[in-house]
């Protein structure tokens, strides 16, 4: 993996975190959120889901930056991660014991673990982190530095 500067100038280090949110659309929410609701909650993320919005759900970080899942008139098709696009999002978490922890309980919270066999180090010998596909098809790595 290339090494990326860790300062981008003058503007870039007065921004906090530069992501500001993330939007993934699905086919159905209501099928999908369960998933996304116990793996973003698991790993810190607070769920601030709008009642009067029911074709969306929003996670929010402690850094700002949130994530929005949602089920748009729009879609056209199922996802495919395997697909030009949206392949995964890579997550932090705050170490190898949550790692664990969240690899222990996914598959009831409708999680399957890809690359299983090469856990902890399926990005590499230097990269500790989990992978996981839901039934939708939607990828996080779960990234402990």
């Amino acid at each position: 993996m290339p090494q990326v500067a860790r300062s981008c100038g003058a503007y870039g280090d007065l921004m906090q975190n530069v992501v500001h949110h993330i939007e993934l659309w699905t086919s159905d929410v209501e099928a999908s959120a369960p998933s996304f609701d116990w793996l973003l909650s698991t790993i810190g993320w607070i769920p601030e889901h709008d009642p009067t919005w029911p074709a969306g759900r929003t996670w929010q970080h402690a850094s700002g930056a949130y994530v929005v899942l949602e089920q748009s008139p729009d879609v056209s098709g199922t996802h495919e991660r395997t697909r030009a696009g949206l392949n995964h999002l890579a997550l932090r978490v705050a170490g190898r014991e949550q790692l664990d922890h969240v690899r222990e309980q996914a598959s009831r919270h409708g999680w399957r673990e890809l690359f299983a066999e090469l856990y902890p180090h399926a990005g590499g010998p230097d990269h500790t982190a989990l992978f996981l596909e839901n039934t939708e098809g939607f990828e996080f790595e779960l990234v402990a530095d």
